[in-house]
């Protein structure tokens, strides 16, 4: 999977972008809503969330294999991101959210070789303690994707009043103790 690489998203991947947003996998991976048309909801702008960027803070990255996109990482520090997506929450943390948007490009590994990608880049930063992330508590497939790769459940939350997730923490402790001798 050396083929495969994170970059910056840009302007110029917008397009791209909503394309995946209507793709139902991708919205059923982000919404319990049945009737859901589109990921991320009507007001998502990502001319503003590319634009949000920081790094370190607030970063989107484009997963591509062979130069050609085929999904997406978002990575923010949800300590300091400027939404507060994840209210009081402490510091050192980044949190992570993965999605591949070409179907062709699902269940072929890429998504455990983007998250691994996105961990070497996360605890980078020597501060880093714990990478949390934010799967709906409805889909089992998700979680058993994120239990294997390290993560452990640590508690409900609801967000936006309506996406109930199962919170998971990857600590840099566990990271480090499962990838020795790579």
């Amino acid at each position: 999977m050396s083929d495969l690489t994170l970059r910056l998203a840009a302007p110029a991947d917008i397009p791209t972008l909503l394309r995946w947003d209507r793709d139902p996998a991708v919205i059923a991976a982000g919404s319990d809503d049945p009737d859901a048309a589109i990921a991320w909801g009507e007001d998502n702008d990502w001319a503003g969330n590319i634009d949000l960027y920081q790094p370190g803070v607030w970063e989107y990255w484009i997963a591509e294999l062979h130069g050609r996109p085929i999904g997406c990482m978002q990575m923010c520090d949800p300590h300091l991101e400027p939404t507060h997506y994840w209210g009081e929450i402490e510091p050192n943390l980044r949190a992570l959210d993965i999605w591949i948007g070409e179907a062709e490009a699902r269940g072929k590994g890429y998504g455990a070789t983007m998250m691994r990608l996105a961990f070497a880049r996360c605890f980078s930063d020597p501060l880093v303690t714990a990478i949390v992330i934010d799967p709906l508590a409805s889909n089992t497939r998700a979680l058993k994707f994120y239990q294997r790769l390290g993560f452990v459940p640590t508690h409900r939350q609801v967000f936006h009043e309506e996406d109930d997730c199962l919170v998971h923490r990857l600590t840099r402790a566990d990271w480090l103790a499962r990838n020795q001798g790579e």
